[in-house]
């Protein structure tokens, strides 16, 4: 038998996740349909496994979920029978928040395609994300503070920064569930597609990141990530790397190729005299 790619994520112990990978991108489908997703131990340490193979093979990485009773579900949150009998030690540990930082921080940007509910720790798990997608029925909310806790695996702090502060405090202080439309006129969302379409336009999506250079997309994503403090220093540092890298000559020299060859291709001007 022959040994496992490792440019492959092994799989075989897997049941919380389903995952399809190709050269250029991994899938990740949450896959608890009996429960509606809830995220539970098992799930973060599949959702480790999974960053931990993408911070050493880089690819784009897309979250969805699945269907639960006839609709599609993003995730509920986190298990509930597991988060009740979890202790001090347990929330020191940061048991969720600790997997959803390592998502934000891979290499390469993460897409979440949104469908039904992603409430609690499933919100969280898809503002870690880059870029967000849902479909109309999407439902998004944080009803932690309803259940005597914090949302404390991300959304106190990047609510405010993808929302701003008033809607940001309506979510997590008064319990609002937004719909679709809500969470892209606070962007939230990214784009609404259909349910059947979903999928495809997170792929479109992967498929427009994947022909810029690999190298200019990942220091693009760590640069934006730097505090306002760090800049420009830190744009002339990455600028630095990136002008010196083999894909900025060539694709800067095919570009000049092309437009060579366009304005070649075009008629002559006519004279003045002719005019």
């Amino acid at each position: 038998m022959s040994a496992p790619d490792p440019v492959l994520l092994d799989t075989g112990n897997f049941t919380t996740l389903k995952i399809t990978e190709t050269s250029d991108r991994l899938h990740a489908q949450l896959n608890r349909p009996e429960v509606r997703n809830a995220i539970d131990a098992t799930m973060i340490t599949e959702l480790h496994a999974v960053c931990a193979h993408l911070e050493h093979h880089p690819k784009l990485l897309i979250l969805s979920g699945t269907e639960s009773g006839g609709r599609g579900i993003f995730a509920s949150g986190a298990d509930i029978g597991q988060l009740r009998d979890r202790g001090r030690a347990d929330a020191l540990r940061g048991v969720n928040s600790s997997a959803f930082e390592r998502l934000a921080k891979l290499p390469m940007p993460v897409i979440a395609a949104l469908d039904g509910y992603a409430l609690g720790g499933g919100a969280e798990l898809a503002w870690a994300a880059d870029f967000r997608l849902g479909t109309p029925e999407v439902k998004i909310g944080q009803p932690e503070t309803g259940l005597g806790i914090i949302p404390a695996a991300g959304a106190l702090w990047r609510l405010r920064e993808l929302a701003g502060e008033g809607i940001a405090k309506e979510i997590l202080l008064a319990g609002r569930i937004l719909d679709a439309q809500e969470s892209l006129n606070h962007g939230l969302l990214n784009a609404i597609h259909p349910a059947e379409g979903l999928l495809d336009a997170a792929h479109a999506l992967a498929d427009r990141i994947a022909k810029q250079d690999p190298l200019a997309v990942r220091i693009s994503k760590q640069v934006f990530s730097m505090p306002r403090e760090a800049h420009p220093q830190i744009d002339n540092l990455a600028q630095a790397i990136l002008f010196e890298s083999e894909a900025k000559f060539e694709r800067m020299q095919a570009f000049l190729d092309r437009r060579e060859a366009k304005a070649a291709q075009r008629p002559d001007q006519p004279s003045g005299e002719n005019r």
